[in-house]
């Protein structure tokens, strides 16, 4: 049996120690555990059993990396007014009452503080992201505990009986079912409405999805919801997500956001990538997302445009790392590591002579494995490299691909390198419906 590459074993242990981490895999918690949908309207009796009000809300604040954010207070209703109570009154809190510490209260009136949220009336109903099952979830209980000396969230339900239990009598919907509970330390939430702040800063979870995992998961998330996921990742992990969404997905999604956010979306993406996005918009659409484009970012998308969508230039990317003969290795190592963001577009260095013409395209591994002191000439191999016109179609360029066995050809006009075509870019375009491959870059 193949043994799995160190990092991914590192990373997979490093899953299955946070897994079981989770609060929920505790006893005492589990038993613990308190339905908000049950405990909403409770009574909230003072420490001698005098119900003073009921329970409107509880308030939590989602603040810093904390995992398991802790319950800062109560929302109860006494009398007409709504008042809050410090989360630290509370003696006990079950599935049928509140009992606070003692009889004398400071009964003010509740304002929202910074960080906070009321679980009930912005987390429960609301889409979650499950960063453990890979999935959009929403909300259909949420389930509180005493947790490392706070009463915390800790859990959250999504099941169908669920949502039955709270349509149900108050006696049933006062019962919760532990058994179905999603722990919250494997939950990214989204959704805040009204409110300014994230429910989770670090975003742990999401870092350690895949494109292609992330990009179903904006698929399934709502507009706002999308925004804010993507907003929630580094620039290059998002644009990762966009590229591998389904084109009509990611069209919708384009056409749904302001010009200026569309403008920007498409920027972080590889231009080849963009190019076909903006295909799929209507020309007064295309143009205005354009005009809200850097100048020189738009007019590349434009020049590509030109091309016919079934070309080579149509689907070329123009990111290309190009060296000259006299360059030496190290200073072509510099620039590639000032092109990292292209990273997905380059799996070559194009070497042209002091007119600009191609000489050579040479595999990065070459480049990896040279003496960094070598002038790149004395790399070129007398091997001719592989490349197409800017007018040949898509099966010309899948053709020459297949015959030479390589993963990328270079596109040249007038014996001059203008852009590159990676082989997963030739499979998207002859088979849209099998979704977007990408392949490794480094080796050839």
């Amino acid at each position: 049996m193949a043994r799995r590459p160190q990092h991914e074993s590192t990373q997979l242990r490093s899953r299955l120690d946070q897994r079981h981490r989770r609060l929920t895999t505790t006893r005492a918690v589990r038993e613990a555990i308190v339905s908000l949908a049950g405990l909403i309207n409770q009574p909230v009796r003072h420490q001698g059993g005098e119900e003073i009000g009921r329970l409107i809300d509880v308030v939590a604040r989602f603040a810093g990396d904390q995992a398991y954010p802790p319950i800062t207070g109560l929302v109860v209703r006494v009398g007409r007014r709504k008042v809050f109570l410090d989360a630290s009154l509370v003696a006990s809190l079950t599935n049928t009452e509140i009992v606070l510490r003692s009889a004398r209260i400071d009964l003010r009136d509740f304002e929202r503080r910074d960080g906070e949220l009321l679980l009930a009336r912005d987390v429960l109903d609301h889409q979650l992201v499950d960063v453990d099952g890979v999935q959009v979830i929403r909300a259909a209980d949420l389930y509180l505990a005493p947790a490392q000396g706070r009463i915390r969230l800790v859990g959250v339900d999504v099941s169908a009986q669920t949502l039955l239990r709270r349509l149900g009598p108050a006696r049933v919907r006062s019962r919760p079912t532990p058994e179905r509970v999603i722990d919250w330390g494997a939950i990214q939430p989204f959704g805040t409405p009204g409110v300014s702040v994230r429910l989770r800063t670090s975003h742990e979870g999401l870092h350690r999805l895949r494109p292609g995992e992330l990009a179903d998961l904006l698929e399934d998330l709502d507009r706002g919801e999308q925004l804010e996921l993507l907003e929630a990742l580094e620039p290059h992990q998002a644009a990762d997500a966009l590229e591998e969404m389904d084109p009509e997905e990611l069209e919708s999604l384009l056409r749904g956001v302001e010009p200026h956010r569309a403008a920007s979306l498409l920027e972080s993406m590889e231009t080849d990538e963009a190019v076909e996005a903006l295909r799929d918009l209507d020309d007064d659409e295309r143009d205005e997302v354009l005009e809200h484009m850097s100048t020189s970012r738009a007019s590349e998308l434009v020049g590509l445009l030109a091309y016919e969508e079934d070309s080579a230039g149509g689907i070329m990317t123009t990111a290309l790392a190009i060296a000259r003969l006299d360059e030496t290795v190290d200073a072509i190592r510099a620039r590639l590591r000032d092109l990292v963001e292209h990273r997905g577009e380059i799996d070559g260095v194009v070497v042209v002579d002091a007119e600009g013409s191609l000489v050579d395209d040479l595999p990065l591994f070459d480049i990896a494995v040279a003496d960094p002191t070598n002038t790149i000439v004395d790399l070129v191999r007398d091997e001719r490299p592989l490349t197409v016109r800017p007018e040949e179609s898509i099966r010309e360029v899948a053709a020459q691909l297949t015959e030479a066995r390589r993963s990328s050809v270079l596109v040249v006009a007038d014996g001059h390198p203008i852009g590159r075509i990676l082989a997963d870019d030739v499979v998207d375009a002859l088979l849209p419906e099998r979704g977007r491959l990408h392949f490794p870059r480094f080796l050839q």
